[in-house]
């Protein structure tokens, strides 16, 4: 999962984690794991766990704003239109048959994925696989689908970032920090390109990224294996064989100095935002920029938290964490300023608490306790089914294999209070940060 968001850990779980000196061996449901493989490139992860009677069905296709080509915002507006009807179950009908079947589901678009999911009793999940199968030979993308989606999706853009400060941090920060990347654009996508996009791009696009060798299912739950995998291979074995999408060849290039930008929205108190450019997932630092995250930012005894909110009374709250995506990554921070306070003096506390880390290594209380919260979010995060068909289904999607809890809790064992200053000091640079304010307009007073 990528680690110190979606945005922010949520660190804080009750559950027994041994000490940092030396990793305990877990009982890792993923060990039990079976990937499949189909005539038609077609992958099926298959985790049979009757601890819970639900089985979490999931489809993941390898697209995200961060392939989109002419037109942003299409790998949204498409996890949209794949609810909205076929040929043989049209409208609604989908939902309104598993939700009278007590099923949970949704959907989600991320920078490098599109997940689908239903959570179900197992003596539904052959519906579930049976309308999956219809929609990916038979979805509609007609004039009137994309019409009515394309004003949801506007909608939502309008809530979620025009209308929303913090939105428009995080929006302004990509930019500002990704010149080059496609990780640059917002996966909602630019109003002008949802506006004007038309069926012919969105059944491009279809064709080429909703194709068997681009999806992973998986399905972590209480089942029958053998016949779930017959009836997978009846329905969605079928689909017929497609090239796999080629990817964007574009790679950030080094940033040569700092970035600076200004946003305006109404706000009492002005918002901030900082990145710096740091590895893309499977990077040998990952850990110990996890670890620096939770030094800086995991609780209210957190560094940035004790400075900026509770010594200096600067900020409403401050955090900041190791962003890790496929093709590359991000460390970020951001706070809110307190009403009347300075912005550019809750900055400096910001950069000092970086320089800090930077300067001198940790104390090994405060290295043991960030392990610690770090094992127990990731531990505690694999307590459903549902955690643990997105875990196998993010981890083969990102590094071709299911990284085994072992090794994960090792590799967080391993990081020292060096490796911490390391990945500060070489990370996290004047000359490599951008920079964001969210101010209100100039003519405003609030």
């Amino acid at each position: 999962m990528p680690r110190a968001t979606r945005l922010v850990i949520a660190f804080f779980v009750a559950c027994a984690v041994c000490g940092t000196a030396q990793a305990e061996s877990y009982d890792d449901p993923a060990a039990r794991t079976r990937l499949t493989e189909f005539e038609n490139g077609l992958r099926v992860l298959t985790l049979v766990d009757r601890t819970s009677p639900i089985v979490s069905f999931q489809s993941w296709v390898d697209v995200g704003s961060g392939d989109e080509g002419r037109f942003t915002g299409l790998a949204h507006l498409f996890e949209h239109m794949m609810f909205r009807g076929t040929e043989n179950v049209p409208g609604d009908l989908r939902d309104q048959l598993l939700r009278e079947r007590g099923s949970r589901g949704n959907a989600f678009t991320s920078n490098d994925f599109t997940v689908y999911f239903e959570d179900v009793s197992s003596e539904h999940l052959p519906l579930v696989i049976e309308l999956e199968a219809d929609r990916l030979a038979n979805l509609i993308i007609s004039p009137e689908v994309l019409d009515t989606e394309r004003q949801v999706v506007l909608e939502e853009r309008r809530f979620r970032t025009e209308d929303n400060p913090q939105g428009r941090l995080v929006e302004a920060l990509l930019a500002l920090s990704f010149v080059a990347h496609p990780y640059r654009r917002p996966t909602v996508g630019w109003m002008s390109d949802v506006e004007q996009v038309q069926v012919e791009q969105c059944v491009e696009f279809f064709d080429e990224y909703y194709v068997p060798g681009n999806i992973v299912v998986s399905i972590a739950g209480d089942f029958d294996e053998e016949s779930t995998l017959a009836l997978l291979r009846r329905h969605l074995g079928q689909l017929p064989e497609a090239q796999k999408p080629p990817r964007n060849p574009t790679l950030e290039p080094p940033q040569q100095g700092e970035r600076r930008a200004q946003a305006h929205a109404s706000v009492r108190g002005p918002l901030l935002g900082a990145a710096w450019h740091a590895p893309a997932s499977g990077h040998a630092d990952a850990e110990p920029l996890d670890v620096l995250s939770a030094i800086l930012s995991a609780g209210i005894s957190s560094r940035l938290h004790r400075r900026l909110v509770y010594e200096e009374q600067e900020a409403l709250y401050a955090y900041g964490g190791y962003w890790e995506l496929k093709r590359a990554g991000l460390f970020y921070a951001a706070a809110g300023v307190r009403p009347g306070h300075s912005i550019e003096r809750v900055e400096a506390l910001i950069y000092e608490e970086i320089e800090r880390l930077a300067d001198e290594p940790p104390t090994q209380a405060e290295l043991d306790r960030a392990k610690r919260q770090l094992e127990v979010a990731l531990v505690a995060g694999l307590g459903t089914n549902h955690a643990l068909a997105s875990r196998n289904a993010e981890e083969l999607l990102t590094f071709g294999r299911i990284r085994s809890l072992d090794e994960r809790l090792e590799a967080f064992a391993a990081v020292t209070v060096e490796d911490v200053s390391r990945v500060a000091r070489n990370y996290l640079t004047p000359e490599g940060r951008s920079v964001v304010h969210v101010v209100s307009p100039p003519e405003e007073t609030l």
